[in-house]
């Protein structure tokens, strides 16, 4: 009796916090939502002097306040899960667990506190409590382009932190300590920094061979900025496509342009 009496309770705990599309589940993520909202708006007020200094120890107790309330939902999710294992190395879950962690590594680690912000990834469930499904989908595609993109984009990264590497050396020859090229290091943040067309302007060549090299790496800035784009953008063309891909007898939607058959119906589709 008891035992079924345990689990008929973990079915309703596990219908409040994880069924968004009951009543009671979407009460439940609401507030959950808003408490994520007030605890970042704490960390946010506390790192303000004037704030911490007039109400310092209040925002402390609001704080702790917040983090037990999250620890008894990390510890509901997991009693009531029927896997709960999948839960904590879940994505999700994950971060339900980083939410909780900087407060008490707080007690250890002054300032850790203040990564209480990545409680802010938690909002993401505004997308599933509010049934923004077409908001979903479309995040799915952007994964797909950038899961498409990776080896290319690695390939393009390393050859411009060679690119950088070689420059800055060559910089630092022609440069040296005078100019503020005091070591290569230092060198290849110079050619980071240029390459991005970011020029804070704290080291810049002197001598004219110098500045010749400089202006040729920013020409081939403008040119790389745009190489990640293009790559990420012919992904996304792509995803896009697959994703409007329908079986021509059911019309069920086709996972990818390599899928032979169409897994609702079987029929070819090459």
């Amino acid at each position: 009796m008891a035992t079924r009496e345990n689990d008929l309770l973990r079915r309703k705990i596990y219908t409040v916090v994880f069924r968004s599309d009951t009543r009671s589940g979407k009460i439940f993520d609401i507030i959950l939502l808003v408490l994520i909202l007030l605890s970042i708006a704490s960390v946010f007020m506390e790192s303000v002097a004037r704030i911490r200094n007039a109400y310092g120890p209040y925002i402390s107790i609001a704080e702790w306040i917040f983090t037990v309330c999250f620890t008894l939902e990390y510890a509901l999710r997991i009693y009531c899960s029927d896997k709960p294992l999948k839960y904590i190395f879940s994505f999700l879950g994950i971060i339900d667990l980083l939410a909780i962690l900087p407060t008490y590594l707080s007690l250890l680690f002054t300032g850790t506190h203040y990564l209480i912000v990545i409680r802010a990834f938690r909002l993401l469930r505004v997308f599933r409590i509010l049934k923004l499904n077409r908001f979903m989908s479309e995040g799915h595609i952007l994964t797909s382009a950038l899961k498409a993109s990776l080896h290319k984009i690695t390939v393009f990264v390393a050859s411009v932190v060679t690119l950088v590497i070689i420059i800055g050396t060559l910089m630092y020859i022609i440069e040296g300590n005078d100019s503020g090229f005091t070591s290569i290091p230092v060198s290849v943040y110079w050619a980071i920094v240029t390459i991005t067309t970011v020029g804070y302007g704290d080291i810049s060549p002197q001598s004219p061979l110098g500045q010749f090299l400089a202006s040729i790496l920013m020409i081939i800035g403008y040119g790389i900025i745009a190489v990640p784009t293009g790559i990420v953008s012919v992904e996304m063309a792509r995803a896009t496509e697959e994703a409007k891909a329908r079986c021509p007898a059911c019309k069920a939607a086709i996972h990818t342009s390599r899928d032979k058959f169409c897994a609702n119906c079987g029929i070819p589709l090459i």
